[in-house]
């Protein structure tokens, strides 16, 4: 078995109570609008000390959104230090999807995105007829697997997330470990308040 195959099955023989991931969430815009949206993306240890930020843009329902995050990543000083990256699901910026299968490739880190409700979709398939390149947009979407129910620490409240390069076992370990505040794993509930205050200046 080849080191890169070793690295995109990576398994955790302990889930540190510090371990580092960083959560990646895009700021609000404007639909069906031509222009870039800021990317946040923060550095955690576990679910409670907050350790560095990063930023980057991404056009509006374009194609970039999986090459400037990853190269957001590997340009950061924290990037060594790395073990798991955390998405706000796969879609940015509008209909930017990022590519995780692609993104674990080029980073060698396990990837897990987030939602709050189950993805629809069928609705999100109509949507995408009105966008170029429709089909290869959904070819992305598909790809990132079948959305499974999680249950964060100390909630009754489901989410769902998808995973490439971990067992979802230890996927479950990491969103409860980091859901220190709310039902959203503590990383992109931070992401998300400086992108949604980025996103207002």
């Amino acid at each position: 078995m080849s080191s890169e195959t070793i690295l995109k099955r990576r398994r955790f023989s302990v889930v540190k109570p510090e371990i580092r991931v960083l959560g990646i969430d895009d700021g609000p815009f404007v639909p069906h609008t031509k222009g870039h949206v800021p990317v946040i993306a923060v550095v955690f240890r576990g679910g409670y000390w907050l350790e560095g930020v990063m930023h980057t843009k991404i056009e509006i329902d374009g194609f970039d959104a999986t090459e400037k995050i990853a190269g957001m990543i590997t340009s950061s000083p924290h990037y060594k230090q790395l073990r798991v990256i955390m998405l706000n699901g796969v879609t940015f910026a509008g209909f930017n999807i990022v590519d995780i299968k692609a993104l674990n490739e080029v980073l060698k880190l396990p990837v897990i995105t987030i939602t709050r409700e189950k993805p629809d979709f069928v609705n999100i398939h109509k949507a995408l007829q009105n966008l170029p390149r429709a089909e290869e947009r959904w070819a992305i979407i598909r790809s990132a697997g079948e959305p499974i129910e999680v249950i964060p620490r100390g909630s009754k409240t489901k989410i769902y997330m998808q995973t490439v390069g971990l067992s979802c076992a230890d996927a479950q370990k990491i969103v409860r470990l980091t859901s220190t505040r709310s039902n959203i794993p503590e990383p992109l509930r931070v992401a998300h308040l400086i992108a949604s205050g980025i996103g207002t200046l």
